[in-house]
């Protein structure tokens, strides 16, 4: 049985990837994401298909940062570790520039992280988002 200290260190570690993960949605930084996805990723986007592998994923970031400029913050409400995976229910909320036209819009989604151990370190291994907006 894993220590409640050694618990706590593993949460520690998922939260502060998901830190850098809305850093770097922040940042328009789609090196910097791809580094903190697992080997294998999959990505699934709302309105669009299933991104799979890291050149699929690398491009749909790449793609998503060519459109949009994000300013958003994580709440996370569920947390599960499993041995070398865990899942992570959040939320998150703030603005979205649209580059085409630099209007600015409410941005909020929810969202579903599952997580990876590789090499003793937590990666994101897929990845799901759904707006909370209400249609307009």
């Amino acid at each position: 049985m894993v220590s409640q200290s050694a618990f706590a260190t593993e949460q520690a570690e998922i939260v502060k990837v998901i830190k850098q993960y809305e850093s770097a949605l922040n940042n328009s930084n789609a090196d910097r994401i791809i580094d903190l996805y697992s080997n294998t990723p999959t990505f699934m986007p709302q309105h669009a298909p299933a991104q799979i592998g890291k050149d699929q994923v690398y491009k749909a970031y790449k793609g998503v940062f060519s459109a949009i400029k994000l300013k958003i913050d994580f709440a996370i409400h569920e947390l599960e570790i499993n041995g070398d995976t865990a899942w992570v229910r959040t939320s998150s909320a703030g603005k979205t520039q649209i580059l085409a036209n630099e209007m600015t819009i409410n941005e909020g989604n929810n969202e579903l992280f599952i997580f990876k151990k590789e090499a003793g370190n937590w990666k994101i291994h897929q990845y799901i988002f759904s707006t909370n907006q209400a249609r307009k």
